[in-house]
């Protein structure tokens, strides 16, 4: 369980710690953009790997306590809600965005606040987010908590260390983006800031429900659990 506990913090310091500061503007400038996203890419890697089989130990550990029960009463929903995860991460992977790696050029183009980003402008994060709050429902046992809370924080914070950074290195031209476009999804158009218009974005819809299906179905053979039951 303490080898699971570092691997999730060694995880969110890499992003909050190095990421979203000032810290990776003077790695940058020492050694360029280049090798920087090459580094950090191997270190979170190494990381996620780090944490997937420590979360493997961990879920047979006699320490693996389990404070709720699983049943349809948080089962079913959280089958709704990683629906409704695939349906922001997925269209948030096809979607060009200011917010994406390397997607600062995108900040100029008209279309940026089109599509997805109407929505949302982090909809892989929230998709992230919603699926770690969904297995937190659905999975009351330590080392569930400790992984998908980890995950759940860093999607949940991670849009604020963007928008800093992007800020940071795009400044006005950052800030008019922010300015028709919202964190919290749906936000922009409850305001009036934003239209929500489902024909830009409709087959990434519908990708995102294919995917969701597939993984509903392999889920037992590469969990060992049915979420179905």
């Amino acid at each position: 369980m303490i080898l699971l506990i570092a691997a999730v913090a060694t995880f969110l310091a890499i992003h909050f710690l190095i990421s979203g500061t000032t810290l990776r503007d003077r790695i940058t400038g020492a050694i360029g953009e280049g090798p920087y996203m090459g580094l950090f890419s191997l270190a979170s890697v190494g990381a996620l790997v780090w944490m997937v089989i420590a979360f493997g130990r961990a879920r047979s550990s006699p320490w693996n306590l389990s404070f709720w029960g699983i049943g349809h009463a948080n089962r079913d929903p959280a089958i709704v809600l990683v629906l409704l995860a695939f349906l922001l991460a997925v269209p948030g992977l096809l979607t060009n965005s200011p917010t994406r790696v390397r997607g600062d050029s995108q900040v100029d183009n008209p279309d940026a606040a089109k599509g997805m980003t109407r929505i949302t402008r982090h909809p892989f994060l929230w998709g992230v987010a919603v699926w770690a709050a969904a297995h937190l429902l659905s999975n009351g046992r330590l080392a569930d908590i400790i992984l998908f809370g980890g995950l759940l924080v860093l999607a949940v914070l991670g849009p604020l260390s963007i928008d800093a950074k992007r800020t940071r290195t795009l400044g006005d031209r950052y800030r008019a983006f922010m300015a028709r476009t919202s964190n919290v999804p749906f936000a922009a158009i409850l305001q009036g800031r934003q239209q929500l218009k489902l024909g830009e974005i409709w087959w990434r819809l519908v990708v995102g429900l294919v995917v969701w299906a597939v993984v509903l179905w392999l889920h037992p053979y590469f969990t060992g659990r049915s979420p179905l039951g």
